[in-house]
């Protein structure tokens, strides 16, 4: 007698290698058994697709949940399973305080196991200057990996971290197998070429482009690989912005330095055009770049140099970046992204034949979860968690800023369309997401601890 799974979806699978029709049988939030072929499985309840695919859940590595105040685990894990994003790491930059040490960290994976709609690992940081003891603590807790600067914002929650700080904390962190993941920035370059606009009066959008050169990027990264190449840490730039970072990452690669890289959908998607046509909305740092600049990271993502896309999920409210309306320095940086990334990656690579759902799949799922060790996630796998995207290509999607699940009611996309719409997003066998309303309940989203953790009577303090 076949067995009973609790469900059975059936649809495009989208394999490692390739795409098949087939069916998944569901057992205990976990993909049991993948067959191919027509169907055979039975299932206390079973879902068809047809031909819409049924991709690995997708992984949004780079989202901000408290960078505002005002927004949180619960709107943005509902963005996220709106966005068909069913595991995302969120960044340790909140306001008041980052999470640089154990007990700030405890506090927020007690919130998240009570908010989160879908599944959740969490970065740290460490503070500006002694911090590095709290890097053991932190990553046996359960951090995914660690963030720092190479630009300030702020002193407090989002410093400069001084050289000889950063090769300690990648001492410290190669002996816990995490990564050291940077926003790489120089800001003595940036800071210097924002008061010469400023005093010139030099205010409009495409300043914040012109104050942040690619030289800013470049330079920060230079120095971050020779640190990991002395150090022997393992090292992952954020948001790249710029061509020419992925061609000295490339050269870095090529000496032994174990590097990784992600860029974001709004600099393959817009350019600095689109910067002074939305003014604020666009704003992000480092800043949308030249439109040849933009088709340069195109051409590094179909070499396969981009390992990862992600959102930079960044939820300022509308009065923060209303300020820069007359001068673009006053605006907030980043904008609302989880719930609307892998739409307009999709239209703009499957949907036009760009890349492969396999490839995508590769770039939006797999990869994350093999760089930063996410466990059971990343693949359609027997063993596997059972988190699906599901993508129909033939359904259109609209960008309607007024309906985001995140308190950022605003987005440079607003009112464009394409195809590939999410029509389900399941966590762990269960929908959270139906295709039109968001349907689990705070609190059904678990704490994902990272490869480094351990149980609370083994942590070393």
């Amino acid at each position: 007698m076949s067995k009973q799974y609790d469900k059975v979806i059936r649809g495009q699978l989208v394999l490692e290698t390739e795409v098949v029709q087939g069916e998944i049988g569901i057992l205990n939030g976990k993909i049991a058994e993948i067959h191919t072929g027509s169907p055979q499985l039975l299932g206390t309840k079973v879902e068809e697709y047809g031909e819409q695919y049924i991709f690995p859940g997708m992984i949004d590595v780079h989202v901000h949940c408290y960078s505002n105040t005002e927004e949180g685990f619960i709107p943005t894990s509902k963005a996220a399973a709106v966005g068909g994003v069913t595991t995302f790491m969120d960044m340790p930059y909140d306001v008041p305080n980052p999470i640089s040490n154990l007990a700030i960290f405890k506090e927020k994976v007690a919130k998240l196991e009570r908010e989160a709609v879908v599944d959740i690992g969490l970065w740290a940081t460490i503070s500006k200057r002694n911090g590095i003891d709290q890097i053991q603590p932190l990553a046996e807790a359960g951090a995914m990996a660690f963030k720092m600067s190479t630009f300030e914002t702020d002193e407090h929650r989002f410093p400069r971290i001084p050289d000889p700080e950063i090769i300690k904390a990648m001492e410290a962190l190669k002996a816990t197998g995490l990564r050291a993941a940077f926003h790489s920035e120089n800001d003595d370059i940036i800071y210097d070429m924002i008061e010469e606009y400023k005093s010139e009066n030099k205010v409009y959008p495409a300043a914040h482009m012109e104050t942040r050169p690619p030289v800013s990027e470049t330079s920060a990264v230079l120095k971050l690989l020779e640190f990991a190449y002395w150090t022997g840490a393992k090292l992952h730039i954020v948001h790249v912005s710029h061509p020419r970072t992925f061609e000295l990452i490339n050269i870095y690669k090529g000496y032994g330095v174990e590097v990784t890289s992600e860029t974001c959908y709004p600099y393959l998607l817009l350019n600095v055009n689109d910067l002074e046509k939305h003014g604020p909305k666009a704003k992000n740092n480092p800043p949308l770049r030249k439109l040849e600049e933009q088709q340069g990271l195109w051409q590094h993502l179909h070499a396969g140099n981009i390992e990862m896309i992600s959102s930079d999920h960044a939820p300022w409210p509308k009065e923060t970046k209303d300020k820069g309306n007359e001068n673009i320095f006053l605006a907030t940086s980043g904008m609302p992204g989880v719930e609307v990334m892998v739409p307009l990656m999709f239209n703009s690579t499957v949907a036009k034949g760009k890349l492969t759902p396999v490839e995508f799949a590769q770039m939006m799922s797999t990869k994350p979860a093999e760089v930063f060790q996410i466990p059971n996630k990343g693949k359609l796998k027997q063993g596997f968690d059972a988190d699906f995207t599901i993508i129909d290509p033939k359904q259109t999607f609209y960008i309607n800023e007024e309906q985001f699940q995140s308190t950022a009611k605003l987005s440079p996309f607003h009112g464009q369309q394409g195809k590939g719409k999410i029509v389900q997003t399941i966590v762990r066998g269960n929908t959270v997401y139906d295709g039109h309303q968001v349907v689990a309940e705070p609190g059904y989203g678990t704490f994902i601890p990272g490869s480094a953790h351990k149980e609370v009577s083994e942590v070393v303090l």
